[in-house]
C-alpha cells in the first residue's frame, strides 16, 4: 500500500513537472537523472549509517511488502527518497516559475483595474 501511494505521488510530481517543463521536461534529462540518482544515493548513505548506529530500523507492518534491499531497509526506502528528491527539486525549480506567474498575474490585475479607472493594486 505504502508503495503504491509513493508511486501515485511521484507521478502526480510527473504531471506538475510535464505541464511546467520543470525538471524532466527542462531539456536536460541526463543531468535531472544524475541529480536523482546522486540525491538517492546520498539519503542511502545516510541510511546505512544510521542503520549501522542502530538509530533506524525496519518494524514489520501492513503497508510495506516486506521486500529489503539491505538488512532494516525495505524497498520502500528507495522509493521514498527519489520522492523526495523529486519532489525537492520541483520546489526549488518550480518556485521561480510560481513567483513569476502570481507577479504577472499581479501585473495584469492592476493594468486592468487601471483601465477600468481604479486605483491598481
Amino acid at each position: 500500500m505504502y508503495l503504491l501511494m509513493l508511486l501515485v505521488f511521484l507521478g502526480c510530481y510527473a504531471l506538475i513537472d510535464r505541464r511546467w517543463n520543470l525538471y524532466f521536461w527542462s531539456g536536460h534529462k541526463l543531468r535531472a537523472w544524475l541529480v536523482l540518482v546522486v540525491g538517492v544515493l546520498f539519503f542511502l548513505a545516510w541510511d546505512v549509517v544510521g542503520i549501522v548506529n542502530g538509530l533506524f530500523w525496519h518494524g514489520e507492518n501492513s503497508l510495506t511488502l516486506g521486500i529489503l534491499v539491505a538488512p532494516e531497509l525495505p524497498l520502500e526506502e528507495v522509493f521514498f527518497l527519489a520522492f523526495l528528491c523529486y519532489q525537492t527539486m520541483i520546489y526549488v525549480l518550480g518556485a521561480p516559475v510560481l513567483w513569476r506567474w502570481l507577479r504577472d498575474r499581479r501585473g495584469t490585475a492592476a493594468a486592468s483595474s487601471e483601465l477600468r479607472g481604479g486605483h491598481g493594486a
